[in-house]
């Protein structure tokens, strides 16, 4: 039997919209759920918003909230920023149950790439531990990405802080450009444990050709899913491959494309999906 594919728009793809507007595009052009996009539901809510009435709404319109889009920076370790960055973890955990999705995503920056690969791997276990805590209170889990610009980038380095801290409600979410550019191939992929993935960026980009060139992902990333260096196809494949069921997030970062007119740009980004992935 074959497990229909789950699409999820994720809402950085029209960036410069709404979270209502997000909800209707999504439905027009076929995708399945949303992955909010965790500033435009802060900026819903500080102007008149509740997650009942969105989580609301979404329902009405057939869609699923598929993952709650990101914690940020969470390698933040001083004692004052740790307090913020668990005061954070607690508002979106809390957000998350009450919009009824059971994935936010954990996202580090570069905050703490001038320390040794030792001291970074030992913060971010003490972090996702601590952060995991909160969510085992309230059936939360958390998938983190691994940003192919930092020095936290790896499989290898994700599966040993999953590894050290024991808990279940942690994973990754496969990121094709972020996996891609950090050098995993889709063998990688294909030889995960499904239990580790708990999410798929779906989306396609390219690597600086001179290696002391920039990692700006407004450039590396700007196009269309199947416009870039990427094999989407061996990349899908090899995901399925895992046995994997969950959410498929289709993820544009593009300045330029955001420019467009996002009911016919949604459209092209599901039919890409629909094209490289099905």
């Amino acid at each position: 039997m074959v497990t229909k594919m789950l699409t999820s728009l994720h809402g950085i793809s029209t960036s410069h919209g709404n979270l209502i507007t997000d909800v209707r595009l999504a439905k027009e052009a076929g995708f399945d759920a949303l992955e909010i996009f965790y500033p435009k539901l802060v900026r819903y809510l500080a102007n008149g918003g509740t997650t009942q009435k969105i989580k609301k709404l979404i329902a009405d319109e057939g869609l699923s909230i598929s993952f709650l889009s990101a914690l940020d920076r969470f390698e933040r370790h001083e004692a004052g920023e740790k307090q913020q960055l668990l005061a954070e973890a607690e508002k979106i955990t809390r957000e998350a149950v009450e919009l009824g999705t059971d994935t936010v995503m954990v996202l580090p920056r570069n905050g703490i790439d001038h320390y040794s690969d030792e001291k970074i791997m030992d913060i971010m276990s003490e972090n996702i531990s601590a952060i995991a805590a909160i969510g085992e209170q309230h059936g939360i889990r958390y998938m983190i990405e691994l940003p192919a610009f930092t020095k936290f980038r790896t499989l290898a380095q994700a599966r040993e802080v999953i590894r050290r801290i024991g808990k279940k409600n942690v994973g990754v979410v496969v990121d094709f450009w972020h996996f891609y550019a950090s050098g995993a191939t889709p063998q990688d992929v294909a030889d995960m444990d499904k239990e580790m993935i708990f999410g798929v960026h779906f989306g396609d980009g390219r690597v600086p050709k001179n290696p002391q060139a920039p990692w700006d992902e407004t450039v590396l990333r700007d196009c269309i899913p199947g416009e870039g260096e990427i094999d989407l196809r061996a990349w899908s494949e090899a995901v399925k491959t895992t046995g994997y069921n969950g959410a498929w997030s289709i993820e544009l970062i593009s300045p330029r494309l955001w420019e467009l007119d996002p009911s016919l740009l949604t459209k092209d980004l599901f039919s890409s999906i629909k094209k490289y992935a099905f």
